[in-house]
């Protein structure tokens, strides 16, 4: 990435030659930010429409732009000659430094001046600027148009290469470090103290710029010319350009603007890079002919492998003593014998093995006595190398091999951890791998025969097959059976130290392919990392062209793939492009392009900067699925950049999952077994029917849309409607005496918490696995993520429409009541409402009496207003008032001693005779809202209720 930097500006002299190549006494004056490039300045450039002037200044004269004399600053100065710039263009020039002046090449065109668009008149400078072509695009561009030579002053470490003589070894951009009292500009002052001396500079000034560094560790980065492999793009970009217009974007602009912009003026693609480690190129290079092979697969490298002819057979010894106890023996100096058994089973194997020319063993009792008893039988000698021993045991020496298989924890465990002293698998593998190197370097032609033990026979075949741990494990499967002979079919190939193949740097610099008898060259380049995340639908399935159209038929090309923004011109663009040259089509058919996350503050996320919260805090405080919900439905998901902000995600775990869970809990508190429906009359089961079903028919288009956002917002609202509407307008349903209504309402939510539990599950996993486990009835999947998702269906929209007006019709009222000054729990006696606002019918009236609190609701065609709201109180509203608020009291005590719904009471009261009177009045309303199964008047020290009319106390007693 770029940042600002402080640095060096300089204009520098360059005096002019004539045709004879003297100096003349004029010098263009050329400006650079970048010092450290002069020493190899090879051109200056100009703009030819620009206006330039020649001026005389202390008895010198400088050419610079017209518009740039404020260069010039306090000099005093007379205007000598007017010109245009392309007068000057291919005028010859003394270079700054001498250093490239004694190099061999074709400076024909060198340190002349040339004309390029990109010198305009700005606000710094002089009109001219110089160029180095090894270290900049525009630079190289001019030179690559003019013939001006190319050459690195610099090596590829960012040190002056050795002929640079005055400034030779030293970092050209050294990265800041106060502790050592290191500057990015030393380099920059010690050349501009050379070019002091010399009389070369005109003028230095301190400016403030962009320039590259290294994300990672923050290092001045230099650009540098070099060598490169090209995919050419431009050849292919009309059949790219027209497989991006079938790939469904998300956002659609990113597709047909950034993305498809950018590849309707592809340039060659530069695929290799110059790097130690990495997949190299697969490409050699015959010295001789000059042809390049491209090799394609492990087969065809191998075809290049010059083969020793040899023959490979491995035999593990026959049955010894300590195989029958189940013993582990590795000391050579153990006592272990063959049995009898084991002597007639190498007796057998020998007897099918004919031509071997060379037999090896391992020097253990065992293993001697079996490969004698085949020298004896073959007519041959026996070589050992204790390469071929058996896996050293250590402590495990003469104990069982159970014990060994308690000591591990897997098999993974034995190539890679050292316990007990017992040598690891990789250990083996690479002492073996080393073996029958040497094997097919010393011998040619040969049948060798390898006589050892199951370990070793077992790595050996690991590493001639070049597996990898896992390919190995596999191959142990068919663990080599005592006096078994089986064939090693062995050709080198690359391989890491344990012996797995690798085509990477630097093991594949240590194969050596031939024609014939010309070693071929090979290409030292890798690849792009990005070439190799463009190979990736090829790569994930090891496919090497073998049966295209299955692979075309069951891998490719992907549905949809999810990346950030930032790869439009990274991974969006490798992939297709691959995918167009190799298919002629798109590897992916929709694309979900994701913004990038930002902190609170609005920068990066950056770990210097500490500016984001640990996101597994955030998991632990506020939970993963809350997380996951916050960035899906965040702008992030159509390829916009937001702020994350810790708070809005705990914000949305208490909408959402602490709403639901409230849900689910007063659900289990009284279901009783209710088996689920969704047939039920009742207007609020038909509603929120209605919404669950338009939430699954919202999230369904989202997700086919590939967009998440709007597969995933709406559950908040269906939350917040399932929990603050129907659950709180069904709670008396819910706990109330008629069993008929109340079954309907738990079979209607159950079947909505299981309906809902499906949808959130992409988005919310967790919590819908726990909501699915307490809702999921016989029959259904046993886990969420293994349910069938809902089928899209109509909804009953007029319905959803009716409540939404009927609800906005409750908001008006209830706010009447707030401006009125009048608590919810005082009952009124009329609401009035606008007919054209609200079906006319007694359900929606009997919905709006209950959440208003009102005795009556009336359908006026004639007022004007959505509701009028009658606020007059007369002495039975107050009493009924007072009461409620007794209710709300004790319900408050319920709940602040643990009581349960289904807990019974005996509520004492002492109140005035006008009191007893409302409460009388109101018993039944007052005794079943409590729990109350006893309510008695008594004089008592209790909580006191104070009403604006009366006062109650109270005590409860749980029965």
């Amino acid at each position: 990435g770029y940042k600002d930097i402080k640095d060096i500006a300089v204009t520098v002299k360059l005096p002019l030659l004539d045709d004879a190549g003297n100096v003349t006494d004029t010098s263009l004056l050329v400006w650079t930010t970048t010092p450290w490039t002069l020493p190899g300045n090879m051109a200056a450039a100009v703009q030819n429409d620009l206006d330039y002037v020649k001026v005389k200044a202390e008895d010198e004269y400088y050419i610079l732009a017209k518009g740039r004399l404020a260069q010039l600053g306090d000099l005093a100065y007379e205007v000598a000659e007017e010109m245009k710039g392309i007068n000057l263009v291919g005028k010859k020039y003394q270079p700054p430094f001498p250093f490239l002046q004694n190099q061999e090449f074709d400076k024909t065109n060198a340190w002349k001046i040339w004309h390029e668009d990109y010198v305009e008149l700005g606000e710094e400078g002089t009109g001219a600027v110089h160029i180095a072509p090894a270290y900049g695009d525009d630079d190289m561009k001019l030179a690559q148009e003019n013939n001006v030579p190319i050459i690195h002053h610099v090596d590829a470490t960012g040190h002056f290469m050795p002929f640079v003589t005055d400034f030779a070894g030293r970092l050209v951009k050294p990265k800041d470090d106060e502790a050592s009292g290191v500057d990015h500009k030393d380099t920059d002052i010690e050349i501009l103290r050379a070019l002091q001396q010399t009389g070369k500079i005109f003028k230095k000034e301190t400016i403030t710029h962009s320039y590259p560094h290294c994300w990672r560790c923050d290092t001045p980065l230099l650009n540098y010319a070099t060598t490169s492999w090209f995919v050419k793009v431009p050849e292919m970009k009309d059949d790219v350009v027209a497989a991006n217009a079938k790939v469904n974007w998300i956002p659609d602009h990113v597709g047909t603007n950034r993305f498809g912009k950018w590849l309707e003026g592809a340039r060659d693609w530069a695929i290799s890079r110059q790097r130690y480690w990495g997949a190299p190129l697969p490409i050699w290079r015959n010295p001789e002919t000059k042809e390049v092979k491209v090799i394609g697969s492990l087969k065809d490298l191998q075809q290049y492998v010059k083969k020793s002819g040899n023959t490979y057979l491995v035999m593990r010894h026959g049955e010894s003593e300590y195989n029958t106890k189940h013993l582990l023996n590795s000391d050579p100096a153990m006592h272990n014998p063959l049995t009898d058994e084991g002597v007639v089973q190498i007796q057998s194997a020998v007897r099918n093995l004919r031509d071997i020319d060379i037999i090896i063993a391992s020097p253990i009792q065992r293993t001697k006595e079996s490969a004698l008893i085949a020298a004896q039988a073959l007519g041959l000698e026996v070589e050992f190398d204790d390469r071929l021993l058996e896996l050293h045991m250590g402590e495990l020496e003469g104990k069982t091999v159970a014990d060994k298989g308690a000591a591990y924890g897997s098999l993974h465990e034995k190539f890679t951890v050292e316990k007990l002293g017992v040598e690891t698998l990789n250990h083996l593998r690479a002492r073996v791998g080393a073996f029958i190197t040497d094997l097919e370097t010393n011998h040619q032609g040969k049948r060798i025969l390898i006589v050892t033990h199951g370990d070793t026979a077992w790595m050996l075949e690991a590493v001639t097959k070049g597996a990898t741990t896992d390919e190995a494990i596999e191959l142990g499967n068919s663990y080599i059976k005592n006096g078994e002979v089986r064939g090693l079919p062995y050709v080198p190939f690359p391989h890491n130290d344990h012996f797995e193949l690798d085509y990477h740097r630097p093991y594949i610099d240590d194969i050596e392919l031939f024609e014939g008898e010309v070693k071929l060259e090979r290409i030292q380049d890798v690849f792009d990392c990005w070439f190799e995340s463009g190979s990736m639908p090829y790569a994930q399935h090891h496919f090497m062209g073998e049966d295209k159209e299955q692979f075309e038929k069951n891998c490719f090309p992907a549905n949809f793939i999810a990346e950030g923004l930032d790869q439009t011109r990274g991974w969006f663009y490798s992939l297709i492009v691959l995918g167009t040259a190799l298919f002629g089509k798109s590897p992916y058919e929709n694309v979900v392009v994701n913004g990038t996350v930002l902190a609170e503050d609005g920068r990066k996320m950056s770990k210097s900067l500490q500016n984001y919260p640990d996101p597994m805090e955030v998991a632990n405080t506020a939970g993963a699925d809350a997380m996951r919900f916050y960035l899906l439905a965040s702008p992030a998901a159509k390829g916009e950049d937001f702020n994350f902000i810790e708070k809005e995600v705990l914000e949305l775990q208490r909408k959402n999952i602490g709403r639901l869970h409230n849900v689910l809990a007063m659900y289990e508190m009284f279901q009783n077994g209710t088996e689920s429906r969704s047939d039920s009359v009742h207007v609020l089961d038909r509603w929120i029917l209605a919404r669950l079903q338009e939430l699954v028919n919202e999230s369904t288009a989202g997700y086919k849309n590939y967009e998440l956002d709007k597969a995933t917002r709406p559950i908040t609202d269906f939350i917040d409607d399932l929990s603050v509407w129907y659950l709180r307008r069904s709670r008396d349903r819910v706990k109330g005496d008629d069993e008929a209504d109340k079954a309907l309402a738990l079979a209607t939510l159950r079947y909505t918490l299981r309906t809902l539990a499906l949808v959130m599950a992409p988005v919310m996993p967790f919590y819908a696995e726990y909501l699915w486990q307490a809702v999921k009835e016989e029959g259904d999947a046993e886990s969420v993520h293994l349910g069938k998702w809902s089928e899209i269906k109509d909804s009953d929209k007029d319905l959803i429409v009716h409540m939404e007006a009927l609800r906005n019709i409750i908001t008006y009222a209830l706010e009447a009541r707030t401006k009125a000054g009048i608590k919810v729990r005082q009952p009124l006696s009329t609401l009035k409402v606008a007919s054209k606002h609200v079906a006319n019918d007694e359900e929606a009236a009997s919905l709006i009496r209950d959440e208003v609190n009102v005795k009556e609701v009336v359908y006026d065609s004639t007022i004007t207003t959505p509701v009028e709201l009658d606020s007059r109180l007369n002495s039975e509203l107050i009493a009924e008032g007072n009461v409620r608020e007794l209710m709300r009291a004790v319900q408050g005590r319920r709940k602040t001693e643990g009581l349960a719904p289904q807990d019974t009471i005996l509520l004492t009261v002492s109140a005035s005779a006008e009191g007893r009177t409302a409460i009388e009045t109101n018993r039944e309303l007052l005794v079943k809202t409590v729990g109350a199964n006893e309510l008695v008047f008594d004089d008592i020290d209790g909580e006191v209720v104070a009403t604006d009319t009366e006062q109650f106390i109270f005590t409860i007693t749980k029965l």
